[in-house]
């Protein structure tokens, strides 16, 4: 017996970072988009806890206790007094080291998967406190949709979204660590005043208009991002030229994100992003997505 969760990649509309706190995180006003890229994990009884991975990227994804979807397995196995003995097999398809949350998916991908294989019948909420425990994006990557996530991003609030926007992703040639980026964003911004979430941003999403939401999107993490990775200039560029309605940084990138205004424009602006040889490939992507859901 084994099972499949399927979970989406994410878009920060809205990353708006306070100062460094003591515990060496930042408090946030994060609006996450789940969007139409997903990972498909899969769980699976073994003599021992074992992690396997293929598709793009595969090669950059740690196949030990460090992957998360390892680390939630475990916790998940030591509250309810088990061993953690599965393979975990990850079916990349949410680009690595992207800024799209795409390890945060996995390990919520694994929670659910082996809570449902194991049937331990978690409640929701210690569900949401593993993944929080794991990262501040993996509380996000369960419950998909829209939501404002505060504190470090895993306090969530679910969010209304009136329609589907329709996104292109840009996947750079190369990589960003996001502890990096936090670094680079405390050096450029020492004095960051205390993060909030945009008014006029939520109303565009609860209205469902693309050129509202374009006008309001912002990432506080982009200066930092274009700083330690300044090709992603070029890629912005082309994107905009293409007729993308907003372009930024995907979270801590370096994939980068652009809003188009329906489907067929996004197709167009995708095929323009990769003649441009900016990027390493375009991805087309609706929101909002469901989250982890089992298959």
């Amino acid at each position: 017996m084994s099972v499949t969760v399927r979970v989406p990649a994410k878009v920060n509309v809205q990353l708006a970072v306070g100062a460094a706190r003591p515990d060496g995180f930042h408090d946030l006003a994060n609006v996450f988009l789940a969007v139409g890229l997903y990972d498909e994990v899969t769980v699976t009884p073994a003599a021992g806890l074992r992690i396997t991975c293929e598709g793009p990227g595969a090669d950059q994804v740690p196949l030990d206790r460090t992957n998360l979807a390892a680390r939630a397995v475990e916790l998940l196995a030591a509250r309810h007094g088990r061993a953690p003995d599965v393979h975990v097999h990850i079916a990349k398809d949410i680009p690595v080291a992207g800024g799209m949350a795409g390890g945060s998916a996995d390990g919520a991908g694994a929670l659910v998967a082996a809570d449902a294989l194991w049937g331990t019948n978690t409640p929701r909420g210690e569900l949401l406190d593993i993944c929080a425990e794991l990262g501040s994006d993996v509380p996000f990557s369960l419950v998909g949709g829209a939501a404002l996530g505060t504190g470090r991003g895993e306090k969530l609030e679910p969010l209304e979204v009136g329609g589907t926007f329709h996104w292109v992703f840009a996947v750079a040639d190369g990589g960003l660590s996001t502890p990096a980026v936090y670094r680079e964003f405390d050096r450029l911004t020492p004095a960051a005043p205390a993060p909030e979430a945009s008014p006029a941003l939520l109303d565009a999403l609860r209205t469902g208009d693309p050129d509202a939401l374009a006008a309001a999107v912002s990432n506080d993490l982009q200066p930092a991002a274009l700083s330690l990775f300044p090709a992603l200039h070029d890629t912005l560029a082309a994107g905009t030229a293409a007729g993308a309605l907003a372009a930024l940084v995907s979270g801590s990138g370096p994939t980068t994100a652009f809003l188009a205004r329906d489907a067929a424009s996004a197709g167009r602006i995708a095929d323009a992003l990769r003649a441009s040889g900016t990027c390493r490939t375009a991805r087309v992507a609706p929101s909002p997505a469901p989250g982890a859901r089992v298959l």
